[in-house]
């Protein structure tokens, strides 16, 4: 059985996570350092995992953003030209009872000094017949691949739409509830309440999906998820009329729907030769409230610490295809649109109707399920007036105890 020094539990000084997020923390380290035979002969034994996710970029120098949307979440990211970390993991879960499962998972980036906590959770199975609860900090289930951790993704980089609606894909902290139904086709229930979330501090959400096999060589997946926000001061920033950055709040409410489909195919379900993957995802969102532009006129800027009302439609998504042609290779392509949609406010600020789009090829070798070596090249014109053709090379590999990713 696998052991973990006591020192290393020990919370670092100067921390100050949450009061949940410390309980959770507390009862995981104490059941993980500890390391007792529970009732039943049950035993705990830590699976520790690390995700080296490196990344060279040769792209457009200076910050880039997406023309028609305000900025939203917090994006994790690399320096142009040159070799960082990105988004690299370490992994800590446990089965604490045969229903209870304890996971936390701390990221590290090249571009910043220290870790951040990206999931802490715990999650119990069989409340009732097929319905399972995690409290603490997650991935939403917004979708299909805002849950995904970035080195379970087929491209480098999140898309387009998880970008403008969370940054990089949203993180709860709080409760989610799902109800797997029992028929033979996959029916899937999830609620999620969030006391804080990566851009509102009040948010809930409500989606299903439906699945099935279509004989032995297709399978698909199909969904819909109601997002419902209610930021307070969430901050954003862009060009004022005078060409200087401005940052903005707003506050009010957003109301997002999201739509996700996939379908795979693989000779009678033998996926290590060959397989295809299908993936789409649509989301709709309108937003209402006010929005503040920080007074930024001592750097000759336009905005004066004025309030406007705001309000916008917006849409947008990415379909994209992925075939395995032979075992550890595959190719994929990528295509992302958005629409800026209907933009009603009176602040001093750049932010014009547009429709943002990328396409994205890429090659992937795998030297071992544990490894993959990534290819990407992107045609980028999410930005008005500043196409950028972007080449990408990635290199992950998984250390330690790694489950099996989603379907």
């Amino acid at each position: 059985m696998s052991t973990l020094s006591y020192s290393a539990c020990r919370p670092r000084s100067g921390q100050r996570p949450s009061t949940l997020l410390l309980a959770l923390s507390t009862a995981m380290a104490s059941s993980l350092c500890i390391a007792p035979a529970l009732a039943g002969g049950h035993t705990i034994t830590p699976e520790v995992s690390f995700t080296l996710q490196a990344l060279y970029a040769d792209m457009a120098a200076g910050e880039r953003h997406i023309s028609g949307f305000l900025p939203e979440g917090h994006a994790h990211g690399c320096n142009p030209e040159k070799l960082c970390l990105d988004h690299s993991e370490f992994g800590l879960a446990a089965n604490l009872t045969p229903t209870l499962r304890a996971s936390g998972s701390v990221i590290f980036v090249d571009a910043e000094d220290k870790g951040e906590v990206e999931e802490l959770w715990l999650q119990q199975v069989g409340v009732l017949p097929g319905v399972s609860l995690k409290a603490g900090r997650f991935l939403s289930e917004l979708g299909y691949a805002n849950s995904q951790h970035p080195h379970a993704r087929d491209f480098v980089g999140s898309s387009l739409m998880n970008s403008v609606l969370s940054g990089s894909h949203l993180i709860h902290d709080g409760v989610q509830m799902k109800w797997l139904a029992p028929t033979e086709r996959f029916v899937e229930v999830n609620a999620e309440l969030a006391k804080k979330s990566d851009n509102s501090p009040k948010a809930w959400s409500l989606g299903a999906h439906l699945g099935d096999d279509l004989g032995t060589s297709h399978a698909w997946r199909a969904g819909l998820t109601y997002l419902h926000a209610k930021p307070v001061n969430r901050a954003g920033h862009v060009d004022d009329s005078n060409e200087v950055e401005a940052h903005t709040t707003f506050t009010g409410t957003s109301k997002t729907w999201v739509a996700d489909v996939l379908w795979k195919w693989a000779p009678d379900g033998n996926s290590k030769e060959r397989h295809l993957k299908l993936q789409a995802e649509y989301f709709h969102r309108t937003q209402d409230g006010q929005l503040t532009c920080e007074d930024n006129r001592a750097d000759n800027g336009a905005c004066t610490g004025t309030t406007s009302a705001f309000r916008s439609k917006q849409s947008g998504g990415y379909a994209q295809a992925v075939y395995q042609f032979m075992p550890r290779w595959q190719v994929g392509v990528r295509y992302e649109r958005l629409d800026s949609g209907t933009l009603d406010f009176s602040l001093p600020i750049e932010l014009a109707a547009y429709k943002p789009s990328r396409h994205s090829v890429m090659l992937n070798f795998s030297p071992s399920e544990m490894s993959n070596l990534r290819l990407q090249y992107n045609r980028d014109t999410s930005m008005q007036g500043a196409p950028d053709d972007q080449w990408l090379l990635q290199y992950v590999q998984s250390f330690g105890a790694h489950g099996a990713h989603r379907f």
